[in-house]
């Protein structure tokens, strides 16, 4: 769940991108994952998706494995459209009580700056794709 006020616009990343719509202080928590409003599916509740549905989670949610599972998490606002970079200004940090910990600022973030996170620290997919030369 987005926690400050952001725009989709065209990135010079990939696309389309996720753009500060507000100041943002470096520390500002960005996002947290609200159970209700973002999903998290393990591999036997993806596959109960319609191909066409699994195609568009798979496509924009992010991986991982943990001691208890595998995991998929597709973020329902524009955070989905986050990109990777190796120069994030965007960080993931644990935080007690969070499920998947909260996003927040590294340095203050002006209106119209692309938000942008380091995939690689936390989505399985992502980090595989850069190992072997595919960008995300």
């Amino acid at each position: 769940m987005l926690l400050v006020k952001t725009k989709i616009g065209p990135s010079k990343i990939n696309g389309l991108g996720l753009f500060a719509d507000q100041l943002i202080l470096k520390n500002t928590p960005i996002w947290k994952f609200k159970r209700g409003f973002d999903l998290k599916y393990t591999e036997a509740e993806l596959g109960q998706l319609s191909e066409p549905a699994r195609d568009q989670f798979l496509h924009y949610c992010y991986s991982y494995t943990d001691k208890t599972g595998h995991y998929y998490v597709i973020c329902a606002d524009d955070y989905r459209f986050l990109n990777h970079s190796v120069k994030p200004n965007l960080a993931n940090i644990e935080v007690v009580g969070e499920e998947e910990g909260v996003d927040i600022a590294l340095a203050d973030i002006q209106i119209g700056e692309e938000l942008m996170c380091d995939c690689r620290e936390f989505d399985e997919d992502c980090a595989k794709d850069i190992e072997t030369g595919l960008e995300p």
